[in-house]
């Protein structure tokens, strides 16, 4: 643990009112740091396993890190419940939309506090993992305050739904998923395949990378269970810019071998955790 890494918990309003529960890491006395966002995925937290020991390693390395749970991921209000899914009424109402509008609060209140904080919003590096890599790319295409963008185990399309599935789930209202770590089942509303069909063109992830010129890193395991790897591969081909890098990993999974309650690093996340420091740091 870097004792002079310090976290401060900030609570910031989204467009719609809600409170984006957010934490930084910096380091106090170093001005100027790089900035870097990182975006939770589907069934994510901020907290999740090896986040916090991430983004502590991130900004030891003199970087600004801000990290936030999206308004609508399931968790709670206190620092109690934050790491636990105790707002399932509001996990069952989460759209792809509303996490773009809270990913662009986020910035917005970046951009009007950089006089308050020691980081330079105008090198903005932006990070996803899972669900969260789709919302980062989405935003890289759409916001131009983005200067660098990582996506982690990232998928390449939210229209990941068999035809008779989203029949079912239309005509049902809604449809369940299990947490296996929690054994809960976490309901899923229509209005978000609704959400994904009236704002198709916000929300074509392969269209996105197609129009991002910006750096962009994309890191994926060969034996990731949950979105396969070839998701980095249709990534990588859908982009056109020239400062692309993909880096399929062999033998490690969608968590890099990191568990929740967090345990130890492992290599392959010390690995993805070098690859982001040198990107974040080096001019590509």
């Amino acid at each position: 643990m870097d004792e002079t890494v310090k976290r401060v918990p900030a609570e910031i309003k989204n467009v719609h009112d809600d409170i984006l529960y957010t934490d930084f890491y910096f380091k106090e006395h170093e001005a100027s740091q790089p900035l870097v966002v990182f975006c939770h995925g589907f069934k994510g937290f901020k907290d999740w396993g090896s986040f916090p020991y991430v983004f502590e390693r991130v900004a030891s390395a003199g970087n600004f890190v801000t990290a936030f749970n999206f308004s609508y991921n399931g968790t709670g209000d206190t620092p109690e419940t934050m790491g636990e899914f105790s707002r399932l009424d509001l996990f069952a109402k989460n759209t792809f939309s509303r996490e773009l509008d809270d990913l662009g609060s986020i910035f917005d209140y970046l951009q009007a506090n950089k006089e308050n904080y020691n980081y330079d919003f105008d090198n903005l590096t932006l990070v996803g993992h899972s669900r969260g890599g789709g919302i980062v790319i989405l935003k890289a295409a759409e916001d131009t305050r983005v200067k660098k963008l990582i996506s982690l185990a990232s998928v390449s399309n939210f229209d990941r739904y068999s035809e008779r599935h989203k029949k079912e789930w239309k005509e049902r209202g809604y449809f369940e998923v299990m947490n296996m770590r929690t054994k809960q089942k976490m309901r899923l509303d229509y209005t978000l395949l609704e959400d994904l069909e009236k704002n198709w063109d916000r929300l074509d992830i392969e269209k996105a990378a197609g129009e991002i010129k910006i750096p962009w890193l994309i890191v994926h395991g060969t034996e990731d269970l949950a979105v396969d790897y070839s998701n980095a591969e249709t990534l990588y081909t859908a982009g056109t810019a020239d400062t692309k890098q993909l880096v399929i990993m062999e033998k490690t999974g969608h968590t890099f071998g990191a568990v929740h309650p967090f345990e130890d690093t492992t290599d392959a996340l010390e690995n993805v955790i070098t690859l982001m420091l040198n990107f974040i740091k080096n001019d590509v």
